[in-house]
């Protein structure tokens, strides 16, 4: 762990003119001792974020983007990829006592997210506790995902909403 977030994390872009490959494939290498699963073929870009790891599982040949962001067990399918800046929390602060102050109630019990295989999740998109993202979805950039999204969607908006189908 000290050395993917101490060395590995900070190392360049995978698609850095200078040795772009080699970053990806040692930062893939660090990953893969701190994850529940890491997939074959994946890409964990600069800066992306995972706590222990010990929760994330990602499938074959999928991406965390640049400074992606995962807090609490989140599954990831095959053929899944992420833009920068990504963020996913599977937990929330609590709110609903109004005689102490909101950070002093501490956080709901944790709810993980799926994310289905062949989804393209989109730069800044943040994802909400508890959700489930369909296989060959689209989350289009800066979108807050609340709810779950249902297989072949493309998905916008704060919060996000389904706009079309990807089968018509």
């Amino acid at each position: 762990m000290l050395f993917y977030y101490g060395i590995a994390r900070r190392l360049p872009v995978s698609y850095s003119r200078y040795g772009g490959p080699m970053w990806k494939k040692l930062r893939r290498v660090c990953a893969q001792n701190l994850l529940a699963h890491c997939g074959v073929d994946t890409n964990i870009e600069h800066g992306a974020h995972f706590d222990f790891g010990d929760n994330v599982w990602l499938g074959n040949k999928s991406d965390l983007g640049v400074n992606c962001e995962i807090h609490g067990e989140v599954h990831i399918g095959d053929c899944t990829f992420m833009g920068p800046g990504v963020g996913i929390w599977t937990s929330n602060h609590r709110f609903d006592r109004h005689d102490i102050p909101i950070m002093d109630q501490g956080s709901y019990e944790e709810q993980p997210v799926y994310i289905g295989s062949d989804v393209w999740v989109g730069a800044r998109v943040i994802i909400l506790p508890g959700v489930h993202i369909g296989d060959h979805s689209i989350i289009g950039a800066a979108s807050v995902v609340t709810k779950d999204i249902p297989p072949w969607s493309i998905a916008v908006g704060n919060p996000a909403r389904v706009i079309r189908s990807r089968c018509a």
